[in-house]
């Protein structure tokens, strides 16, 4: 959320606009301070036993976390690469913000996995000696490419805004000196080259982000045979068209919010297209969560029927049928199709909210299901629910998230909207 210097192209009052970015940036700051409290007290000081994992259930809400937040960054840039790829410039407003959601929601993932892998450190052996018949080790390579591309990519598509405000009295100027590298040309054939770099990235990008990151992220799961309702090849690709869903919700939430938020009249036009366009991936996902359960049911392995009982049956349903299935996709598709809330911006963003809030469920239904039924007969089955630690480590982390995501916003030329004049303003 940028609120800082739009007032005036907006109809937000100075103090109206200062007053909010006041309270914005207090709240996040309490709740990010508590996490850090948290991590720092249950954490390092009483290890794991601060949560409510157990050798059973090795893997709980920060896993669920990092593999929801996985898929927002993936989806945030396949939306990114067709405005900068593929030259869909209608949704050219929110390319930049894309790539930065990209950047931050990567950057939270990996602070997710970090507290549940406990040794950190230990990533980089998986980097000196890569093992390559590793799943893991494939996807820790994949990820340091991807970040690397995704701030490459965000830099050219702002060098112009950064050379302009490198050469402008504001307070940022000598800031974006530094970015800039001594670099000036803002001629329409400099323009012109970069874009041709943002096109060539972003199109590099699809398979690194579909095969490597979010699909990658899937396969991890996908490749544990123990797990039968998991060791399928459709789930990586229900991992991708759920990154599809989730980033596309979050790029309207975050356009229509920030517009409300400054009283700056919305791109209707654009933000109906990017709920169509929601609307797609969530009923091709639909379907795909279908033939998941279909091939299932059809096999009558006691562990995948088991499983499914645990979804949907059991004192676990509600995050099944409220979440996942209710938040995260009947609901915003009822709106979506339905031809009167379809038209409604307001009814878009509450689509994409629910949407955001539901693959939340979802992402917990990925992994915790699988390790509550016992993989042999006779076993314990397995039981979990998130520790008062473990829900404030999460929420300090999300906090962390919209904190890097604002001062983005704040110190770089991300905004983009239209100008009376006809053209593109960069903020």
């Amino acid at each position: 959320m940028k609120l800082h210097g739009l007032e005036q192209n907006s109809g937000m009052s100075p103090l109206r606009a200062q007053r909010m970015e006041k309270i914005w940036w207090t709240a996040l700051l309490i709740v990010f301070a508590v996490g850090i409290v948290s991590i720092i007290k249950g954490y390092f000081l009483e290890g794991m036993t601060s949560t409510n994992l157990t050798n059973v259930v090795p893997w709980g809400a920060w896993v669920a976390f990092y593999i929801y937040f996985i898929g927002m960054s993936a989806g945030s840039f396949l939306l990114s690469t067709l405005i900068y790829g593929f030259g869909m410039h209608q949704y050219e407003r929110i390319g930049r913000s894309a790539l930065l959601s990209a950047i931050v929601c990567m950057i939270t993932a990996i602070a997710f996995i970090s507290l549940d892998i406990g040794r950190i450190d230990h990533v980089f052996n998986a980097i000196i000696y890569w093992n390559v018949t590793s799943t893991m080790a494939w996807e820790i390579h994949f990820y340091i490419l991807y970040i690397l591309l995704l701030v490459t990519e965000l830099y050219f598509s702002m060098r112009s805004d950064l050379v302009k405000g490198s050469i402008s009295p504001g307070k940022l100027a000598k800031f974006y000196r530094l970015l800039t590298f001594g670099y000036k040309d803002i001629s329409e054939g400099a323009l012109f080259k970069d874009r041709k770099r943002l096109q060539v990235l972003g199109i590099l990008g699809i398979p690194l982000a579909v095969f490597g990151v979010h699909g990658g992220t899937g396969s991890i799961f996908a490749v544990v045979k123990a797990r039968p309702f998991l060791n399928t090849g459709i789930f990586p690709i229900v991992f991708i068209l759920s990154a599809l869903v989730s980033g596309t919700a979050l790029s309207i939430a975050i356009y229509v919010i920030k517009n409300k938020a400054v009283k700056r009249k919305n791109d209707e036009k654009m933000v109906h297209s990017l709920g169509s366009l929601l609307s797609m991936f969530l009923a091709i996902e639909l379907a795909l969560e279908w033939y998941e359960f279909l091939i299932g049911w059809y096999g009558l392995k006691s562990e995948e029927m088991d499983t499914v009982h645990v979804l949907a049956g059991s004192s676990h349903w509600w995050t099944f049928w409220i979440f996942q299935m209710g938040l995260a996709m009947i609901f915003p598709l009822a709106i979506l199709f339905y031809k009167k809330t379809r038209q409604s911006v307001s009814w878009i963003l509450a689509a994409s909210v629910m949407t955001i809030i539901g693959v939340v469920g979802v992402r917990f239904d990925m992994v915790l299901p699988i390790f509550i039924v016992p993989v042999l007969n006779g076993l314990p089955a397995g039981e979990y629910f998130p520790t008062i630690s473990e829900w404030v480590t999460s929420f300090g982390l999300i906090a962390m998230c919209l904190i890097l995501y604002t001062l983005g916003e704040k110190i770089l030329p991300i905004d983009q909207y239209d100008t009376e004049d006809g053209g593109m303003h960069h903020e």
